[in-house]
C-alpha cells in the first residue's frame, strides 16, 4: 500500500470515528483508564525502589556489621552483643590484614544527656574513629571532624548530628561552644550534614561523634578489663568484594580469638548489602506486580475495542459491500478498520499518559509518597496501548475485509 492510500484510509477511519464522538469517547474511556492506571502504579512501585536506594545510601555503601557475640548464664542464653569479644584492636587488624576492606571503625554506643546554657537534650552517644565517616558517607556540614590524633590522646571533642545541634542551640552556630555530656565538657569542633531517617525508622541526625577512647573513658565508662572492647566494628567492602571480605574476616577474628574448629563463633557478621538486597527485590517485585493489575485494564479496554469495531463493520456492511464493488480490495478494508482501532487506542493513549502522571502527582501530594514517573514506564503504556489496538482491532478488520461483496449489498 503506497503512501496516498495510507494517509486516505487515515481520513476515512477518522471520519467515521468523529461520525460516532460518544461511542469513540466510550470505547476509548477503557485505554485511558488502562494507560494512566499502568502510568501511576509503576510510578508508585518506581518511588517505593527509589525510596529504598536512598534509604540504603544514607546507611552507607558496602557495609558490614560484625557484632559481639552472646553470653550465657545458668544455661540462659542473652543474645547477640552482650559479650565483651570484639576490641579496638580487632578493628585495626581488619584495616591492615583484610585486603578486601575500604575501612574499619570500631563503635561503642550509650545514652546521654547533653547540655549547653539552658537547653538540654538526651540523645545517643557514638565513640568510633574518623574512618566512620566515609563508612557511614557521612559529610561535615561546619567545622570539621576529629582526628586520629584526638582518638589516641582521648581528647574531649564532639561532632554533632543535626537534630541535636537543633535542640541545643537553636540555630546558633555550635562549633567552638563547648557542651556538657554526662557533665563533661567536650568542645564541638564540627556539625554533620543531616542523613534523615535510616531504614528503620530511626532519626540518623539524633547522634553525637565522639572519639572512641574518649567514650570509653568519659561517657560510656566501664571496668579496667574490658576498657578495650568495642560493641561493634563497621566496615567498608571494596567494590563487589563484600563476601570476599565477609570470608576474610572470618577468618581472621576466629584465629585471633584462639576459637577451635569446633567452637561457635563469638561474634555475628551481619553483611548489609545482602540485606538492602532483598529489599530491592520485594520493591521491584511489587512494582511488577501493581503494574501487571493495572494491564488487565488495558486488555479490557481492548476487548471494548474490539466490540464496538464488531458493531461498526455490521452498521457499514452495505458501505463494505459498495466499496468491494467499485474496485476495493481486500487489505483496503482491512488497513482502514484496523487503522480506527488503532487510532482509538493512540488517541486514548496520549490522554491516559497525561492522567497517569497527574495522578501519580496526586498521589505524591496527598498520600505523601514518593512516586517516581519513567520515560520507560509512559512508552511502555503507550506502546501497549498500540499493541491492544492493533491485537483486538485486527479480528473485526479482517471480518470486514473478507466479507462477501454480494451478502453485503443484501445485508438488511
Amino acid at each position: 500500500m503506497n503512501t496516498r492510500k495510507i494517509w486516505a484510509s487515515v481520513r476515512i477511519a477518522l471520519r467515521a470515528l468523529l461520525i460516532n464522538r460518544m461511542r469513540s469517547a466510550l470505547t476509548m474511556l477503557g485505554i485511558i483508564i488502562g494507560v494512566a492506571a499502568v502510568i501511576a502504579m509503576v510510578a508508585v512501585g518506581s518511588g517505593a525502589q527509589a525510596r529504598i536506594k536512598d534509604q540504603i545510601a544514607s546507611i552507607g555503601s558496602n557495609l558490614i556489621i560484625v557484632l559481639s557475640g552472646s553470653v550465657s548464664t545458668s544455661g540462659i542464653r542473652m543474645g547477640t552483643g552482650n559479650a565483651q569479644t570484639l576490641t579496638l584492636d580487632d578493628a585495626i587488624a581488619i584495616a591492615q590484614e583484610c585486603d578486601a576492606a575500604a575501612f574499619a571503625a570500631p563503635a561503642v554506643r550509650g545514652g546521654a544527656q547533653t547540655v549547653f546554657g539552658n537547653n538540654n537534650w538526651g540523645t545517643q552517644v557514638l565513640g568510633t574513629t574518623p574512618d566512620y565517616l566515609p563508612i557511614r558517607d557521612l559529610a561535615i556540614d561546619k567545622g570539621a571532624s576529629f582526628t586520629s590524633s584526638d582518638v589516641d590522646g582521648s581528647t574531649k571533642v564532639a561532632l554533632l548530628g543535626k537534630t541535636v545541634a537543633d535542640n541545643l542551640f537553636n540555630g546558633e552556630n555550635p562549633v567552638g561552644q563547648i557542651i556538657r555530656i554526662k557533665k563533661v565538657p567536650f568542645t564541638v569542633v564540627g556539625t554533620l550534614v543531616p542523613k534523615g531517617q535510616s531504614p528503620t525508622g530511626q532519626d540518623q541526625d539524633d547522634v553525637i561523634l565522639v572519639p572512641v577512647s574518649t567514650a570509653k573513658k568519659k561517657v560510656i565508662g566501664g571496668s579496667q578489663a574490658n576498657a578495650g572492647s568495642v560493641g561493634q566494628i563497621l566496615v567498608q567492602a571494596q567494590e563487589g568484594r563484600s563476601q570476599e571480605l565477609q570470608d576474610q574476616m572470618e577468618g581472621l577474628l576466629r584465629q585471633r580469638h584462639r576459637l577451635q574448629a569446633n567452637e561457635d563463633d563469638d561474634f555475628s557478621i551481619r553483611n548489609m548489602e545482602e540485606v538492602f538486597q532483598a529489599q530491592e527485590s520485594s520493591a521491584e517485585v511489587m512494582s511488577i506486580l501493581l503494574a501487571a493489575i493495572a494491564s488487565v485494564s488495558l486488555i479490557v479496554g481492548g476487548i471494548g475495542i474490539m466490540n464496538i469495531m464488531l458493531v461498526s463493520v455490521s452498521e457499514r456492511t452495505k458501505e463494505i459491500g459498495l466499496r468491494q464493488a467499485v474496485g476495493a480490495k481486500t487489505r483496503d478494508i482491512l488497513s482502514q478498520f484496523l487503522i480506527e482501532a488503532v487510532t482509538l487506542s493512540l488517541v486514548g493513549g496520549v490522554i491516559g499518559i497525561a492522567l497517569g502522571v497527574g495522578a501519580s502527582l496526586l498521589i505524591s501530594y496527598f498520600a505523601q509518597w514518593s512516586t517516581v514517573v519513567s520515560p520507560a514506564s509512559v512508552l511502555f503504556a503507550f506502546l501497549f496501548s498500540a499493541v491492544v489496538g492493533v491485537s483486538f482491532g485486527f479480528y473485526p478488520a479482517r471480518k470486514a475485509a473478507y466479507m462477501d461483496p454480494i451478502e453485503a449489498l443484501h445485508y438488511e
